[in-house]
């Protein structure tokens, strides 16, 4: 309740503040902005042909405050943008009021109830379990239901211990200061939170599903940084440790196990004290639940057999046909050609299972696709830039939601091939598409069901717009039935390995 009476008027004088910086907008002639109002001109066909100075000039900069000073907008603008919320101030009512939760092509089954992740970067697996649940959901008649995303955390965890110290002794003769190495001594890719469809794809398979209710989160699966730091701190010395000994054998691989399972065991300890021991993927589980009729069931299975169960024909008969095992990643990296195979070089989270696969594709065809998915009543796991034009507090992410020309007179142009090129822009987040309105044969906008709470968005519920699709989307995970066999035949090519350090290589 604090947070609500400290935020909302400052929310409401940020509103008003932009309502006036509009108003001089509209009510400034042409003649007089380009006389009074400092503009920096981006579109020079001739750049200057004075030298470039190399340092900063404080006479220059006096200049330049003076000169911004004089314009009561700016005057204006610095009252309201050094007062308040960026994003409150330069919203654009517009945007909220066009962007509501009303879609004319909706799935039957959305999945309830919304998740949260809470203070973790699991968003990828509360995704792919999302996804997972609507069809264990149609099987069993369920009104709600959840999976133990912290079983698949734990496992998760276990197995990127294991793949990191591999990578590390298939990397000795690297220069320890290299780009490679340091990229895997990095917090992402020794025992991260994030992840990718294939490899939830991989622990599915190897570790099966759990019921929430038989695994529910720990503390440290909801609060994840501690464990996070010690576990990285931990493998950081196994790696060096490593390193140094596989420089005094002929073959590391052959010498080093017993070392190796030593540090194994204390990654298991750690995790086990810190998650609490997860079911056994062999061993059966109790299972207990009323149906949406309140018909009172109780299942013996395993995890692995519940996940396996998922590629049953009676659960492809009540999940329009889907196999959930069988869906694969589209992704859009207008950088590579279309057409084509993508994968990243030493990325994954289980040792000798499926690397990262990526169907290189133009928005055409994965839009395409995602409405097609959503016709036929499934849900599509998807992953993007979450934190570009978007607001958490709304739920809405639009490219005219927030206007930086107006508070700022600069305009952002840079291309999604460009935001990739530099590092501005990468996957960031996982969520779940289970609607989309239509208008003459085209997308307008999307429905998102994040992982982020009932107090986020609409009561957990997002709103996207089809153009903030095409900017900040890179991903959605489909069925194959849904695109052409030219594309399905992708996945038969030899990929095209990107680096360790490439954007398509974040971890969501």
């Amino acid at each position: 309740m604090g947070n609500n009476q400290s935020t909302l008027p400052e929310a409401a004088v940020g509103e008003k503040l932009a309502e006036r910086l509009e108003a001089l907008e509209v009510k400034e002639s042409k003649q007089e902005a380009e006389r009074d109002y400092v503009y920096i001109e981006k579109d020079m066909e001739q750049p200057s042909s004075s030298p470039c100075s190399p340092t900063v000039s404080i006479s220059t900069a006096e200049k330049w405050e003076k000169e911004l000073m004089e314009d009561p907008k700016n005057r204006l603008a610095l009252s309201a943008l050094s007062s308040s919320d960026l994003k409150q101030v330069l919203t654009q009512r517009a945007a909220t009021i066009a962007d509501t939760q009303s879609f004319n092509v909706k799935i039957s089954l959305e999945g309830a109830p919304i998740t949260n992740q809470r203070s973790s970067g699991r968003c990828w697996l509360f995704a792919a379990t999302n996804v997972f649940r609507v069809a264990i959901m149609k099987r069993y008649n369920l009104k709600e239901f959840e999976l133990s995303q912290a079983y698949l955390f734990y496992w998760d965890k276990l197995e990127k211990a294991n793949y990191f110290l591999e990578q590390i002794l298939d990397t000795t003769e690297e220069d320890l200061d290299g780009r490679l190495v340091q990229t895997l001594m990095g917090s992402a890719h020794t025992v991260g939170d994030g992840g990718q469809w294939d490899m939830v794809a991989n622990l599915v398979e190897k570790y099966g599903l759990v019921p929430h209710t038989l695994y529910p989160d720990s503390f440290n699966a909801m609060n994840s940084a501690a464990m996070g730091s010690l576990l990285n701190t931990k493998l950081r010395e196994d790696a060096l440790e490593l390193r140094r000994l596989a420089s005094k054998s002929l073959n590391p691989r052959s010498s080093l196990g017993s070392v190796k399972e030593k540090m194994m065991r204390e990654i298991h300890l750690i995790l086990t004290l810190m998650l609490g021991p997860p079911p056994n993927p062999n061993k059966a589980m109790t299972w207990e639940y009323y149906d949406k009729d309140d018909k009172f069931y109780s299942v013996s299975t395993s995890p692995l057999k519940l996940a396996a169960e998922l590629s049953s024909k009676a659960s492809i008969q009540t999940n329009s046909g889907a196999d959930v095992h069988q869906l694969f990643s589209l992704v859009n990296d207008p950088r590579n050609t279309y057409g084509s195979l993508l994968s990243v070089s030493r990325l994954g989270n289980i040792f000798g299972m499926r690397g990262i696969r990526y169907v290189n594709v133009d928005m055409a065809t994965m839009k395409t696709a995602c409405v097609a998915m959503l016709k036929a009543d499934l849900p599509i796991f998807f992953g993007c830039d979450v934190g570009k034009f978007s607001n958490s507090t709304s739920g809405i992410m639009d490219t005219g939601l927030i206007d930086y020309e107006l508070g700022f007179n600069i305009r952002l142009g840079l291309s999604k091939a460009q935001r990739l090129m530099t590092g501005e822009s990468a996957m960031t987040h996982a969520m779940v598409l289970t609607a989309v309105h239509v208008v003459e044969g085209q997308p307008v906008r999307w429905r998102v069901q994040n992982s982020w709470g009932e107090h986020a968005g609409t009561k957990g519920w997002f709103v996207m717009t089809d153009r903030w699709m095409d900017e900040f989307v890179y991903q959605a995970v489909v069925d194959p039935r849904f695109v052409s066999k030219e594309i399905r035949d992708v996945l038969k090519q030899e990929p095209k390995m990107l680096p360790l350090w490439d954007p398509m290589g974040a971890l969501a």
